[in-house]
């Protein structure tokens, strides 16, 4: 089976008291004047204390274009994404030409040459390195990045793959959009990046393993989560049915899920679950009846620092292992959630 050999998450060099990030919101989504009441409350129910972002307050008042943005996303994006693949081989005890593959996804920014790509001589990976550059899962991909893994080293005992999740929220926020969604993405996401090493069954490592995974596409839901691409950017799209979703759907899947490999939601010892938002957790509670403690290290995660989209899972990962490991032998489950709309459930046995 797979085995979770390390995950290193890190985040954005700046990092800002949510209050400092709101105040620059309200000078560049809202037209002078305007009424910040709306902006204040949504920022303030975001349960967000903190974030890291790519760039220094006052560049955002001043950013131009999607060119100049996705220039910015580049050249944070490739040390940032160095530091976390460094960070994690060497919690593995492994060097860059240990890895036969290298994935790569992100959300928030585009390029080619891929980010994997510009990685290979900067790291020192192998010139034979496979890479697999990912673009569209948004928030699922932590999950989902880690399911393909195991698909890819189920043929390849031997081989060594690593994930890579860079992803820099905020440099898609939406200048004088003073839109529900724009002011609710702004109180909500933050920049960071998180790599996780995974060995085949045949390569010596310590952590966790993966018993198996589940995809989950739910019909007629393509619009309730995603990008609008303009020529500013990226649009987010963030529907107010999500939570909804969460309770309509995720306890049969769940439950499905862990009933093929023998097992009810009382026997799960570790719930790492991407924190989406406040309403998208409190769905996820009510949905599979938690309890209180059960999401606690995801709750700790979005104070700290906001949602990074598919970096957030990847990072209540890290700290589950880092801080609260179950016990030996005992069912994990990892699941998120994103545009599709979709769910992705990796179990996991520590």
């Amino acid at each position: 089976m797979t085995r979770i050999g390390a995950v290193h998450g890190v985040l954005a060099e700046h990092r800002y008291d949510q209050r400092e990030i709101t105040d620059m919101v309200a000078r560049t989504c809202l037209p002078p004047g305007g009424d910040r009441r709306l902006l204040d409350r949504l920022h303030g129910s975001a349960c967000v204390e903190r974030r890291a972002m790519a760039l220094p307050l006052e560049r955002y008042v001043t950013l131009g274009g999607f060119g100049e943005t996705n220039d910015a996303f580049i050249e944070t994006a490739v040390p940032l994404g160095a530091e976390a693949v460094t960070g994690a081989l060497e919690r593995a005890g492994l060097s860059p030409r240990d890895v036969d593959l290298l994935m790569f996804t992100s959300v928030t920014g585009i390029a080619a040459p891929s980010v994997d790509a510009r990685l290979v001589g900067r790291l020192g990976l192998r010139p034979d390195v496979k890479r697999v550059p990912v673009f569209g899962l948004g928030c699922v991909a932590g999950a989902a990045g880690v399911a393909r893994l195991h698909d890819y080293l189920a043929g390849r005992p031997d081989d060594v793959a690593v994930l890579l999740s860079v992803e820099l929220c905020t440099l898609t926020f939406q200048r004088d959009d003073p839109s529900v969604a724009n002011l609710v993405a702004t109180g909500l996401f933050g920049d960071g990046a998180a790599a996780v090493v995974a060995c085949g069954a045949r390569r010596a490592a310590a952590g966790p393993t993966v018993v198996g995974t589940r995809s989950r596409m739910y019909p007629d839901t393509e619009s309730v989560m995603g990008w609008d691409i303009t020529g500013s950017g990226f649009k987010v799209v963030l529907d107010a049915s999500v939570p909804e979703l969460v309770r309509k759907n995720l306890a049969a899947d769940v439950d499905s899920f862990l009933a093929d490999h023998g097992l009810r939601r009382e026997d799960i010892t570790a719930w790492v679950c991407h924190p989406g938002g406040p309403k998208v957790l409190e769905a996820v509670e009510e949905a599979l009846r938690l309890p209180d403690e059960a999401l606690e290290m995801t709750w700790r995660a979005l104070a700290a620092e906001g949602n990074l989209s598919s970096s957030s899972v990847l990072h209540v990962l890290r700290d589950t292992l880092a801080e609260r490991p179950p016990p030996p032998g005992t069912p994990g489950l990892l699941l998120a959630m994103g545009p599709g709309f979709c769910a992705e459930l990796v179990l996991l046995r520590w």
